[in-house]
């Protein structure tokens, strides 16, 4: 079911499908809620699934010009709340698993498990932030140009080809994204906090979903961060980029669905 709410004046859109305990789905950078369709697909005779449009992406509303990642995080709560939900867990993609880090600082208690989906909790090195802010003037002055060369790179090379269809429809949903949206969320994420600590100290479930040919994520980073939390557990594939529910559903959504299944048991 489709739904929005108003919040800060504006509105934030999301979609609910299935009943059960609740798993909160939140996209990457470029993406909307339907990034997650096959993933409800499968798993909503079991839970209920909360997939959210953040702030300036898919229908929700541009905030203003730094959509930061606490910003994105209340914006997430807030739909947790119109769904009476007090508590779920927390699958973010790329940038969603950064609104995740924010969420888990600020909402821990409303937080049963933590899936980072080929994402990670270092804050931006200046180095990133500066590319950050190059990515930022590539965007305003050449929108459509900087989503076209940024969508195929978010995959395995092995896999542009085999997936072109995909990537196709990806570039098409990316470029409805209003460029102030894009804009906001880059500079939030230059601007995000380190989650290196808050991941010592937790004792919530956390899972990784790491693609051994992801360009956006150092692999040797993501295996230093597994070794942080108190319950970890994680899939590494081979032949997957940063987009593994196109690249290998069959073999990362049983995983998850399995993980999800010992949280709640």
């Amino acid at each position: 079911m489709e739904k929005q709410i108003k919040w800060n004046n504006k509105n934030i859109f999301y979609e609910v499908s299935g009943s059960g305990p609740a798993i909160v789905l939140i996209h990457g950078f470029l993406e909307n809620h339907h990034i997650w369709d096959e993933l409800i697909l499968q798993c909503k005779e079991k839970y209920k699934l909360i997939a959210i449009d953040l702030p300036g992406f898919g229908k929700s509303s541009v905030y203003g010009k730094v959509h930061t990642m606490e910003f994105m995080a209340d914006a997430v709560k807030a739909v947790m709340e119109n769904e009476n939900t007090e508590k779920g867990i927390l699958i973010g993609h790329s940038m969603g698993g950064y609104v995740t880090v924010a969420f888990t600082e600020k909402y821990q208690d409303a937080v049963s498990g933590i899936v980072f989906f080929h994402s990670q909790v270092a804050a931006d090195t200046p180095e990133g932030r500066e590319n950050r802010k190059r990515a930022i003037e590539i965007a305003i002055s050449q929108h459509a140009d900087y989503i076209t060369k940024f969508i195929p790179s978010l995959f395995a090379p092995e896999n542009i080809n085999k997936f072109s269809d995909r990537i196709s429809q990806l570039r098409k949903q990316s470029i409805e994204a209003p460029k102030e949206g894009v804009v906001a969320a880059l500079a939030g994420m230059a601007e995000r906090i380190d989650g290196k600590e808050l991941l010592k100290n937790i004792h919530i479930p956390v899972f990784f979903v790491v693609g051994k040919q992801d360009s956006r994520i150092s692999l040797d980073e993501i295996m230093r961060q597994m070794s942080l939390p108190k319950n970890t557990e994680a899939i590494i594939l081979d032949h997957v980029g940063h987009m593994g529910f196109i690249e290998a559903p069959e073999k990362i959504f049983p995983v998850l669905e399995s993980f999800c299944e010992r949280i709640y048991q």
